[in-house]
């Protein structure tokens, strides 16, 4: 027996795709939905959003200061507050920042959290990165 899990939303697939067969948007669904969002909310500036000028995880920010423990902990301070403000569906269990490739400019943030409404657990990696502009 399936779980009815409408209730976690049904969002546009990210990156947008179009299903020509049937003409339609691509729709996510469940903790796929979660994962787009979160990875939207992290990739946006506040301020990108008209309508919502709050939206968003201000990361830009710190791409060209020094990698220490207080970088790290600021990070994942402001992680922490975006997704409680703006991902109501999950309770963050950690955020932790792998630093192993930070010479290769690559910076990975790792969140495991809870789906509050059905207490399933589950994670995602997003890949943050500090790299200039020298490839066109």
């Amino acid at each position: 027996m399936k779980i009815n899990t409408d209730f976690l939303g049904i969002g546009w697939s990210f990156p947008p795709e179009f299903n020509e067969i049937e003409g339609k948007l691509a729709m996510t669904t469940d903790v796929e939905d979660i994962n787009n969002s979160l990875i939207i909310l992290l990739s946006t500036r506040p301020g990108e959003r008209v309508m919502f000028p709050d939206y968003g995880c201000d990361l830009q920010e710190m791409l060209f200061k020094p990698l220490d423990l207080t970088l790290v902990t600021q990070m994942k301070g402001i992680i922490e507050r975006a997704i409680l403000y703006h991902e109501p569906r999950i309770n963050i269990l950690s955020i932790d920042i792998n630093t192993q490739e930070e010479l290769q400019g690559e910076v990975l943030i790792e969140i495991d959290y809870e789906v509050r409404n059905t207490n399933t657990r589950s994670n995602m990696v997003f890949p943050f990165y500090k790299g200039e502009a020298t490839e066109i």
